[in-house]
Order: structure tokens, then sequence, then C-alpha cells
């Protein structure tokens, strides 16, 4: 019999990560995939990326809206647990298979673990900053398998007491698709978002849900910097969280200018062409921490929301004052970044998945999760 496995997806970031591994599994004879889409994909103001998903073809895709009028994240949480409580109870899946630290992803481990299901978390382990921190090492508790990005995100579940054998290390799935032949060339990208700069930068500022009170302020600086800036820049939409509609107002400001292409939403694989062919990106969305160093393109990391994930040498990092951003923009033409290509893995993450998979090892692990005494010398080791 096919192990049926349930796949959670909420926004285009979560997105572009586990189409590898669910590609690999709608190819294997042995699986039945699902996929239970939500969030920004069923949002027209953030490109109503549904769309992209559909046209990958996968065969059983179930759509549910979760987002409120409050938007609130707790709320929306309450409700996507109902979407999906209700999916799994219909479809009775082997594993739900979760990634990263949104509201979606805790979800689904939240059914999985209540109904004696087990759960799958890709890119446990990892530091996130903010809240989004609170909610992945929330996940990698109510998770039975984890399949990490590199080592130290392995350790740390470790020293969370999870079982050395349920942790398989597969590097980021993104980067199957980074050094893929699937991406198109930079003159079709340009073509089809009709964008016609020779030199760019890409942009992306998402809230910081802790710092809600701020965040105002600090889009505002943001914005202000860009225009005072004299870059072209590709601008790419905020995620859904609290405070992104005031960010997408200012992005009013930009529309109109030459130097200013904004997009809700780029199909993942173009956004890649876009970001390897970018003098440098800005921001302080996670591809300035895990793409953009692996194609060796500078970047501007700006606030907390990446607060301990932003340790590779290659990137500057910058406070929310306008005058801070500006001066490292104004020496990032002199900036040379380097190639980091082992952090997250070698580009074969689907297919460690999927022998993982294959093999009887994941399939024995225990329903009921035992808690392991972290084995080292004592406090602070």
């Amino acid at each position: 019999m096919k192990r049926k496995i349930l796949f959670i997806t909420g926004t285009r970031a979560d997105f572009g990560k586990i189409k590898p591994l669910i590609s690999i599994l709608e190819e294997h004879t042995g699986f039945e995939v699902y996929i239970f889409v939500t969030g920004m994909h069923l949002q027209k103001e953030y490109g109503y990326t549904l769309i992209e998903i559909e046209n990958c073809n996968f065969r059983n895709l179930h759509t549910f809206v979760n987002f409120t009028d409050e938007a609130t994240m707790d709320l929306t949480l309450a409700k996507t647990i109902e979407g999906i409580s209700s999916y799994c109870k219909k479809i009775n899946p082997d594993l739900v298979v979760v990634h990263g630290d949104r509201v979606e992803t805790l979800a689904g481990a939240i059914v999985g673990s209540l109904n004696n299901i087990l759960v799958a978390h890709i890119e446990g382990g990892e530091l996130s900053g903010t809240v989004d921190e609170l909610i992945r090492h929330s996940v990698s508790k109510l998770s039975h398998i984890h399949f990490v990005s590199n080592d130290e995100a392995a350790k740390r579940l470790i020293q969370m007491g999870e079982i050395k054998s349920s942790i398989f290390e597969i590097g980021s799935p993104d980067v199957d698709i980074m050094f893929s032949n699937e991406l198109p060339n930079l003159e079709t990208v340009k073509k089809y978002y009709d964008i016609d700069f020779h030199h760019y930068a890409v942009a992306m500022l998402h809230p910081v849900t802790t710092e809600a009170k701020e965040m105002n302020q600090h889009t505002v600086h943001f914005v202000d910097a860009l225009l005072y800036d004299s870059h072209n820049y590709i601008i790419i939409y905020p995620n859904n969280d609290l405070g992104s509609k005031f960010i997408i107002e200012q992005y009013e400001l930009l529309k109109g200018n030459k130097r200013f292409r904004v997009f809700p939403s780029l199909r993942f694989e173009y956004f890649l062409t876009l970001l390897q062919n970018a003098d440098f990106i800005i921001g302080n969305s996670s591809s300035g921490i895990r793409e953009a160093p692996y194609y060796g393109v500078p970047v501007i990391n700006i606030g907390t929301r990446q607060q301990n994930r932003a340790n590779n040498l290659d990137i500057v990092n910058v406070g929310y004052d306008k005058c801070d951003i500006l001066q490292a923009l104004a020496g990032i033409g002199k900036y040379k970044a380097r190639n980091s290509r082992s952090e997250f893995g070698r580009g074969n993450s689907a297919s460690l998945f999927l022998d993982s998979l294959i093999g009887e090892l994941v399939w024995t692990i225990q329903h009921q999760k035992q808690f392991k005494d972290y084995e080292g010398s004592g406090i602070g080791e």
C-alpha cells in the first residue's frame, strides 16, 4: 500500500522549500502525496500564489482560507487547526510534513501530534529571531521526525531533548532548485515581469511581530532611504504578518518612480534568477541569509528579524535608522561577497529526503515521544 504524505504550505517561501520534496515523492510509486494549501497563497493582495502551485500539476491539492478579519496570529492558528484537522480525518495521512516557523506550520504539527499521526519538521533547530523562533521550537517539540539543514541545527534539537535517531540532515531543499537547470535565464524573467533595469537590487522588508508598535517608523525609514538612494530596485511585498498592510501602503510611494518595480509576489524560480543577478539584496528577508550568500550576492540585513541568523561574515548588519541604511548603501558598491555553499547543504536534499522515507527507520519512530536528557557536562555547555 502507498503511504499517504500530507504537506502543509501557507506562503510562497515555504512552498519554494518543499516543492522539490513534493516532486520527488510524486514520482515515486510508493507514496500518495497530498498538499494542503492555505495562508498567503489564497490572498489576492499577496499575488494569489495558489496559481503557482496549480501550475506544478500536482495531483491532490486542497485549499483552505485561514485568514480572519482580525488578522491576528492566534485566531489564524485556531482556524487553520480546524481546517487541517478536518482534512486529515478525510484522507488519514501516514505523515504530515511541515516547514519552518509559520502559524500554518504550528497548526499542522498540533493536528498531527494530537491525532497520533507522525509529524516531520523541515528545518527545525534553527534560530529565527522574534516570535518565529518560539513557533519553530514549539513545532520541533510537537514533531516526531526532523529533517534539518546542518549539523548545528541537529545539535540544537538534541539539546532540546530530541532523540538523535529521529534527526536526518538533508540540507535546505531550496538549494536543490537554486543550482538546478529549472531556473529561467535573466532575459526571460525580465521580459515576463517587464523589468528594464540593467543593474538593480532586490528589496524585501517583512513586519516583525514583536516590534509591532515600531514597525511603522521602521518602514518609513526604509522607504525614505530607498527613495534617497540612486540604485534601481525590485521590491517584493512582505508576508502577511501583523504590520504588513502599512509596509504595502508605504510602497505606494515608490510606484510611478522609474527606479522601482513593485511586485506582490514572484515565481520562486524567477525570483532566484533575479537574486542571482542582483547587485545586492537589502531588507530583513531570510533570502539574504540563506540564498544570497550561496550566489555570492552582497547583503544589507536590517534590524532584528534575522538576529542570530545573520552571522555570515559577508552580511552587513545595520539598524532601522535611515542614516545607518544610507551609510550601508553608500559602501555597497565596493563590497564583494564570497560564495558560501556548505552551511545549507549541497543541493541533494530531495534525494536524501526520499531515501529516508523509503527506509524503515522513519516508520519505526514511536508516536509517543520520549525526552532524551542532554549528555553534556552541565549548564552552559
